[in-house]
């Protein structure tokens, strides 16, 4: 349409919103469909969380806060990054948003001129490249494949570097793959950025609490304090917290970049829900010890669905190091048709064709900018996920 904007011709619908959308028609219109698209945990928020809610509400917690955060949030942000990441912040260091979309997107839009480049390791989260683009920058995305365990080497990061790079994006663990980098993984990166002044790091650490096995999580300002001043260090309580309608993110950085991202909030949604800033704070300083409990949840979850994944002909299933995502290959399913006769030329068929005719719903890898695989939010109960690798493994069974 004429009206339209001309950055908005920039810009994709988010495919993980479109194929949850059209997974809920099909359940709507009597199908049997389990959805293995969104990056929800099935959990309930926290009982102690909900409770402090509703006590917000009855205290008359329901006007305008602060831009970017009440006080009393920011006071207990500053404590979780002391506690969890030994990371010394204060108040005015710190941002609240809607969302840590909203965060991400304000740091861009507050930094970003024509042409700035950010770099963005592929396979990456949906929105990262439209926002950029969005913003007005231009998204350089670099390759990582099974051969690295999905993660960036030191190497790509150096060669893709230029004059024009203004940030790295950084995601771990990573969705959609699970992909964690561990101190020594990370520091090799460090070194790479000390050399580039000009390149600064917006670190996305929304799983920060869902890792598994002995795998430890650390954050860039973490392994290299010297990076700090250039380090955007992002979180919330969506995920570990399970409170993904809350729409809380916060992240902590240089106080002008803060200062920045403040003026752009002022002018766009102003103040996250007041409501919701009270459970937030709510969830870092009440009880963590739930954390542990959903962690081992979440592993023993991924192990099942791992273990049925890559015992599926044409399928080849890494284990991740966190998050509640798997991302198998599936070249070996390429080519072949299905057994309705639905020729799988691309991941994206693949996807189609296993929704229409199986009724499970997944995210084709060329959403994330590596393909051809899949992402599966094992973030469900145990017996739906059961199923649902059992409707996979039949699918690709039945490709000839």
């Amino acid at each position: 349409m004429a009206f339209l904007s001309d950055r908005l011709s920039r810009v994709k619908p988010s495919p993980t919103m479109t194929i949850t959308a059209r997974a809920a028609e099909l359940k709507a219109a009597g199908r049997d469909i389990i959805s293995l698209s969104a990056g929800e945990p099935d959990l309930d928020t926290p009982e102690h969380v909900r409770t402090a809610a509703k006590a917000a509400i009855d205290a008359g917690h329901t006007r305008y806060t602060a831009v970017d955060g009440t006080p009393a949030l920011k006071t207990a942000i500053c404590a979780k990054f002391l506690r969890d990441n030994d990371l010394h912040y204060e108040p005015q260091q710190v941002t609240v948003a809607s969302g840590g979309k909203q965060v991400l997107w304000n740091a861009l839009l507050a930094t970003l001129n024509p042409g700035d480049e950010v770099i963005i390791p592929a396979p990456y989260w949906v929105s990262y490249p439209d926002m950029v683009a969005m913003a007005g920058g231009k998204p350089v995305v670099v390759p990582t494949g099974p051969e690295t365990g999905y993660r960036l080497t030191a190497a790509a990061l150096d060669a893709a570097i230029t004059p024009r790079t203004k940030w790295l994006i950084f995601n771990s663990p990573s969705n959609p793959t699970g992909a964690g980098y561990d101190a020594a993984a990370l520091r090799a990166l460090t070194e790479v950025l000390l050399a580039h002044p000009q390149v600064w790091v917006m670190s996305d650490d929304m799983y920060e609490h869902l890792v598994f096995d002995d795998f430890r999580f650390v954050t860039p300002a973490q392994v290299e304090p010297r990076l700090k001043r250039r380090v955007l260090t992002v979180n919330g309580v969506s995920k570990a917290y399970a409170m993904t309608g809350w729409r809380i993110g916060y992240a902590a950085g240089p106080e002008a970049l803060i200062r920045a991202m403040a003026k752009v909030q002022s002018q766009s949604t102003s103040n996250p829900c007041s409501v919701s800033q009270m459970a937030a704070l709510a969830a870092l300083t009440g009880p963590q010890d739930f954390l542990t409990e959903n962690r081992a949840l979440f592993q023993r979850r991924r192990d099942l669905v791992v273990q049925a994944l890559d015992a599926c002909p044409g399928v080849t299933c890494p284990v991740p190091e966190g998050a509640f995502y798997v991302y198998p290959d599936i070249a070996g399913c390429i080519g072949r048709t299905s057994a309705r006769g639905r020729k799988i030329d691309t991941d994206e068929d693949f996807a189609a064709a296993l929704l229409e005719e199986t009724g499970v719903a997944v995210v084709f890898g060329a959403a994330f900018g590596r393909a051809p695989a899949f992402r599966v939010s094992y973030a469900a109960a145990d017996e739906l996920l059961r199923r649902a690798c059992g409707r996979i493994a039949e699918f690709c069974a039945g490709l000839r």
